[in-house]
């Protein structure tokens, strides 16, 4: 794989590009940001948080990466990086260097398969974002730290600390899309995935945690401001669990374990074994 570290910060105080030293992130106007031990740096401001710890909790983000690193969503991680690399294929010139960001990226997974996956031709610069310290503390700690793969950085989806026009790619994936920040900092041509929950995806797990199913939320069909539709496409497949552990980690990692009753949750806990649908439908827009 032929990867590095994204370079184009932005300082979350006034916008201006932020430089790299050995300990540090600085802009022109002295504000700075320290580097942690594990190579992450934090440019989430006190004023951007609505809580003293955002995101997801340690617990959520362990549960999150046992799952994960069992190649349980692994079509999910394929399907992302074709779509990703046939795009880099068509807008780019062979070698040239193709940004991705992925906003929200947890512990870092689907960058991690990204690096992985991608040619010798293919040279990526990668950068994950998560409001949660625990996510990027831990994929900041399964990157190389002699040659990472990554920038790991604590923000917000809704002040992205990015120079704008920087980006070839933006990922979000089951997350929280803001389209006028992914907009700004995607260059004209470029790609933003948005990975989505379908009507049957994990349908069985909820029947049993929910007394009774919402109606989902339509899909968005019109293009976003700024954006133009390149389509769309379903991924669907049976997945099964047999284990109470691992159902555990599944229920933990998602907003479920928060929306269910205590007797939802009761429920789950006494599984041993269950058969899961997996539907999800990955969008690709294109910045105009």
């Amino acid at each position: 794989m032929n990867t590095s570290p994204f370079q184009a910060l932005a300082c979350p105080l006034d916008g201006k590009p932020l430089t790299p030293s050995d300990s540090a992130w600085c802009c022109p106007a002295g504000h700075s940001f320290d580097i942690a031990k594990q190579g992450y740096v934090n440019l989430l401001l006190v004023q951007q948080k609505r809580s003293s710890d955002p995101g997801d909790s340690k617990a959520m983000v362990a549960a999150r990466r046992r799952f994960l690193e069992a190649g349980h969503y692994q079509p999910i991680a394929e399907v992302v990086s074709r779509a990703v690399f046939d795009h880099a294929e068509q807008a780019l010139p062979r070698d040239t260097l193709f940004s991705c960001l992925d906003a929200g990226c947890g512990d870092g997974y689907y960058l991690r398969e990204l690096a992985d996956a991608a040619a010798s031709q293919t040279s990526l610069a990668l950068m994950g974002l998560d409001i949660s310290k625990w996510a990027v503390q831990a994929a900041a700690k399964q990157d190389n730290k002699q040659h990472p793969h990554s920038r790991w950085v604590v923000g917000s989806n809704a002040n992205l600390p990015v120079q704008s026009g920087a980006l070839d790619c933006v990922l979000c994936m089951f997350g929280f899309p803001v389209v006028d920040e992914f907009a700004r900092v995607l260059k004209p041509g470029g790609l933003l995935l948005q990975l989505e929950a379908g009507s049957d995806h994990l349908r069985e797990l909820r029947d049993i945690i929910y007394p009774t199913l919402k109606p989902e939320r339509a899909s968005d069909v019109e293009p976003p401001a700024g954006f133009a539709s390149l389509g769309s496409e379903v991924l669907r497949y049976t997945l099964t669990l047999n284990d109470a552990e691992t159902i555990a980690d599944l229920l933990v990692m998602t907003p479920h374990f928060y929306r269910a009753t205590t007797e939802g949750r009761e429920k789950a806990a006494a599984l041993g074994e269950i058969t899961l649908t997996v539907d999800v439908r990955v969008v690709r827009w294109e910045r105009i």
